[in-house]
């Protein structure tokens, strides 16, 4: 059995000051009822990273602060870096002085009823636990099906992913230590931590409604992290272009041979067979293979800059 730990929970903000001051509260609630039954440490803390906002979530979270000085502690990143680096940001502030991270959104979609299960796993000797959904059927179709479909591409893909999980995880600081070690720009944290290989346990939550405002992740920003989830670790789409150039390659000689067959048997107009439907096939696979290696290179550029994952700009309490 561990002893009692300190725990920040870490939380990423874009534009949420409809929503913040319930959060804040509940949570606050929240890690008062855990720290008086023994599971954490009275000196626990809120940690809330503010990605770019360019609503009063700042000005929300100087007050926060100045009300609750030693349980609201708060990073201002200088730009919006996007949700995966604000997390990033904030899970690397909080190890500092924190014993466990757990990661949730301001929303309070994920349920908070279930810290405490997180934290008998980490007692129990887990260095990562995953808050898992019961289940997907308040999502449209439209949005569950290729979540499904996505999952289940990754595993073929070789990529070690959790079913129906986000980012509401709980990370011990061995496991933060190890994170540090993970260098890349474009982070896939869904990924990273099933890969480090800490002894690791699931808990099983139901998805709750949205407390206010709207939700910032859009189906632009959803495709964008799904495609550096393939790309950082996996290489199946460009060896999926290898047996396209191979398929091709075997396509053109059969028609090769239908186009010498129809101009030898005067059943076709000359030229079609060989220039249609030759052009057609390989002109595609050629860009769409030309697509998939551009989107590797276009990772590999932006990994050899090593250019910072986020810059803070403004601390409070941290």
């Amino acid at each position: 059995m561990r002893p009692v730990p300190l725990l920040a929970i870490v939380i990423p903000c874009l534009n949420e000051q409809e929503v913040l001051p319930h959060t804040a509260a509940h949570l606050l609630e929240t890690l008062e009822a855990l720290a008086a039954s023994g599971h954490i440490a009275p000196e626990s803390f809120l940690l809330v990273v503010d990605d770019g906002s360019t609503d009063d979530t700042w000005p929300l979270l100087r007050t926060l602060h100045t009300k609750h000085p030693r349980q609201v502690r708060a990073l201002r990143l200088s730009r919006n870096f996007g949700h995966q680096p604000a997390l990033l940001a904030g899970m690397q502030a909080a190890a500092r002085t924190a014993d466990v991270v757990i990661t949730l959104d301001a929303d309070l979609q994920d349920d908070t009823r279930i810290l405490q299960q997180m934290l008998n796993h980490y007692h129990n000797g887990c260095d990562i636990v995953y808050g898992v959904r019961n289940s997907r059927a308040e999502d449209s179709l439209g949005k569950r099906l290729p979540a499904r479909l996505y999952y289940r591409f990754l595993r073929l893909a070789g990529v070690n992913i959790i079913f129906d999980h986000g980012d509401f995880r709980l990370v011990s600081r061995k496991a933060l230590r190890a994170l540090g070690s993970y260098r890349e720009v474009n982070l896939f944290l869904r990924g990273i931590f099933p890969a480090m290989g800490f002894q690791s346990a699931t808990v099983h939550y139901s998805r709750q409604a949205r407390q206010a405002g709207r939700s910032k992740y859009s189906l632009r920003k959803l495709a964008a992290l799904g495609l550096s989830g393939i790309t950082a670790f996996s290489t199946v789409p460009l060896r999926l272009v290898t047996l396209l150039g191979l398929l091709t390659f075997l396509v053109s000689l059969g028609l090769s041979g239908y186009a010498l067959w129809s101009y030898f048997t005067r059943q076709a107009v000359p030229g079609w067979a060989s220039t249609v439907l030759s052009t057609y096939l390989i002109g595609g696979v050629q860009l769409l293979s030309i697509g998939i290696i551009g989107e590797y290179l276009a990772r590999i550029y932006q990994e050899v800059k090593d250019r910072p994952r986020y810059i803070v700009d403004e601390e409070l309490g941290t």
